[in-house]
């Protein structure tokens, strides 16, 4: 059962649709020709099956809320509860009624059940393998608007609630970044401190970035420096951590700290080149040697099957690399921790999909939240939902190569 704030943007959704013009203007138009000529020899009631060719989360309250609008006498059957992992072509849901009604609707009805089902899917793989890290939804920006941001959050809270019910110790996602859909995640605004334009502002110093909003947004909660900005990622986290901690001292008011780092990917992060990484990580893990290190992270299975070293360097881009690295990430931790402000907070974010959450996880980086719009399906192709009819007037009946959906 949809928590009723859920509730309440989904069908926000569906007045999208509607507000966007007459279904005819929207949908295919063989669907619409399909419709009229249906209209004029004789309507049929039918069932649509609706599957996807890719193992997906089931996301599906959007499509069916969809129908429920614009179909409100279809029926829907589900074969999945919302958040079960589903194979590929395996049936989600089979939607019986009005052939003439249902035809006009098809191009709608998968518009939004593929993009939600594949977030989710992303969301529990990346929640599953950091079940110790918050996630925070920063995927608006580069959404298309209003609907795929609902699309897309309501995926990734369905995700990660059943990364949850599948790992008690799991996080998971806590926030979005825009109050549109932060009631997804349990929160009546969204969640943000400062982007790099704010630190630009402040003259490219990101402790002035801090003092302005930690004076501007005094119910701020929580402050996260974004220490990327000159390229002194240690300086400038001690620098605000000595502030916060020393001279404010706002942890005594209740407020907590921390770093964010969003390193350019570049160039390494202050203190590090290839060679230093590999020993930061090295020691971290109790590993000697760089593909060592590698094996442990892959396992040896995964090592081995990896002759042209494909899979092999893109791990090491991610351990030892530019920008945003295992290596980078331990390397504030333990400047932090040895300056005494061990109770700061690492957030990370810059392409945090479930590839490099994984390998994150393997590493063991000492990470307390992701910052991630990763989530997002990374080709379109893979939201490609699909509908057959399979029943006409009580008749089974579906096209050749598509008999298992009967």
């Amino acid at each position: 059962m949809l928590d009723p704030a859920h509730a309440t943007i989904l069908d926000r959704l569906i007045d999208m649709v509607h507000a966007a013009g007459p279904v005819a203007a929207q949908t295919d138009k063989y669907f619409t020709n399909t419709a009229r000529i249906v209209d004029a020899h004789g309507d049929q009631t039918v069932t649509f099956a609706v599957f996807m060719r890719r193992r997906v989360v089931a996301a599906l309250e959007p499509a069916i809320r969809l129908v429920n609008r614009f179909v409100p006498d279809a029926t829907v059957k589900r074969f999945v509860d919302e958040g079960e992992v589903v194979p590929s072509e395996h049936k989600l849901m089979e939607i019986t009624g009005s052939m003439k009604k249902l035809s006009e609707i098809e191009t709608l009805l998968l518009q939004k059940t593929g993009f939600p089902c594949v977030s989710a899917n992303n969301a529990y793989e990346m929640c599953r393998a950091i079940p110790n890290a918050s996630f925070m939804d920063m995927h608006a920006r580069h959404g298309s608007g209003a609907e795929m941001n609902i699309l897309a959050a309501y995926g990734a809270m369905v995700g990660s609630l059943a990364a949850k019910r599948a790992d008690a110790s799991v996080k998971g996602f806590v926030g979005s970044s825009q109050d549109l859909t932060s009631p997804f995640f349990g929160a009546a605004h969204g969640m943000g401190t400062m982007p790099h334009a704010l630190v630009g502002y402040a003259g490219g110093d990101v402790l002035l970035a801090m003092k302005m909003f930690s004076e501007t947004l005094r119910d701020a909660k929580s402050l996260i420096a974004l220490v990327d900005y000159t390229g002194e990622e240690i300086k400038d986290s001690l620098r605000c951590a000595k502030w916060f901690y020393g001279e404010a001292k706002l942890q005594n008011e209740g407020k907590s700290f921390g770093v964010r780092l969003d390193t350019h990917g570049g160039r390494f992060a202050e203190g590090l080149d290839y060679e230093k990484s590999v020993d930061v990580v090295g020691h971290w893990l109790k590993v000697l040697g760089e593909y060592s290190i590698v094996e442990q992270v892959l396992g040896g299975r995964a090592f081995q099957m990896d002759p042209g070293n494909i899979l092999v360097d893109k791990v090491r881009r991610i351990l030892f690399g530019k920008g945003v690295s295992v290596a980078s990430i331990i390397h504030t931790r333990l400047a932090l921790d040895n300056a005494g402000y061990k109770d700061a907070m690492i957030v990370a974010s810059s392409g945090f999909d479930p590839q490099k959450c994984q390998i994150m996880a393997a590493a063991r980086a000492p990470l307390d939240m992701v910052g991630t719009g990763s989530f997002l399906p990374a080709t379109l192709t893979e939201t490609y939902a699909t509908a057959d009819i399979i029943n006409y007037n009580g008749s089974p009946r579906v096209k050749v190569g598509r008999e298992f959906l009967l």
